[in-house]
């Protein structure tokens, strides 16, 4: 019989709310009366079903016209169709193409030893080229996930989600920097990973060799004189002898000019 009123008091209880808020009370009571006994498997699966049923039914109705109907009257008044600001939107690449490209560039160019790229997507590995350019050239990625995001050619949650992993990984220590009534400045990554670290410097140093050798060209050899004569000798000869050739009338012509 307990069991009975409890689903009953339930039921009764899904049946008169008219907000979200209540649902999701109405739900965490569900389970907290399973787990302790008072609703069997069954009661409880079927209030789930019909806790779902009366939230597609409710979110329609639940606005915030329904909910303060006062502070909709006074964003009308002000001719405003919220008093709530619009959501901004969400940024997208002017080039997409370029976009992925950029960030299959990146993601190729080694920006991580391959036991470790091997662990991340093609766009996470874009994201840590960028913050690995930064901390060779700063000892610090001090960017911003927006910027971050922007010249890797990914969107802003793959770069968070990067940066993230990397951290639970143990490659990277993120430093968040809060203020208090301000906007919050860029956080401040740092590379931790020692094997990480080896591979930048590595690069670096083949970057750097690289430029002091002034780029790549063949070895040039000094030029034969003698034979360079030679052959432009033999070359005039021969295009002296077809100029000849060309001159000198056939049997043909001259055979017509004496009838």
């Amino acid at each position: 019989m307990q069991h009975a009123h409890t689903a009953a008091a339930v039921l009764a209880a899904l049946s008169g709310a008219k907000s979200l808020s209540v649902l999701d009370g109405i739900a965490r009571t569900i389970w907290t009366d399973w787990a302790s006994g008072q609703l069997t498997d069954d009661q409880a699966g079927t209030l789930a079903e019909m806790l779902e049923r009366r939230k597609n039914e409710v979110r329609g109705a639940d606005t915030v016209a329904a909910r303060a109907p006062n502070v909709s009257a006074a964003a009308k008044a002000q001719g405003r169709p919220s008093h709530f600001p619009p959501k901004r939107k969400a940024p997208a690449s002017p080039n997409r193409r370029a976009s992925i490209e950029r960030r299959r560039t990146l993601a190729c160019s080694g920006p991580m030893p391959p036991a470790l790229a091997c662990l991340f997507t093609t766009g996470e590995l874009a994201v840590l080229r960028i913050v690995a350019d930064e901390v060779r050239d700063r000892k610090q990625c001090r960017l911003t996930l927006g910027e971050i995001s922007a010249r890797a050619g990914v969107g802003v949650t793959t770069a968070r989600n990067a940066l993230r992993y990397a951290a639970r990984e143990g490659l990277v220590t993120i430093e968040e920097r809060r203020r208090d009534k301000r906007p919050n400045l860029s956080n401040v990554v740092r590379i931790v990973s020692r094997e990480w670290m080896v591979w930048i410097a590595r690069g670096r140093k083949q970057t750097a060799r690289a430029a002091s050798a002034g780029g790549g060209c063949k070895k040039v050899e000094s030029t034969d004189i003698a034979s360079s004569r030679s052959s432009c000798g033999e070359r005039a000869k021969r295009v002296h002898l077809s100029e000849k050739i060309a001159r000198k009338p056939s049997e043909q012509s001259l055979r017509i000019q004496s009838q």
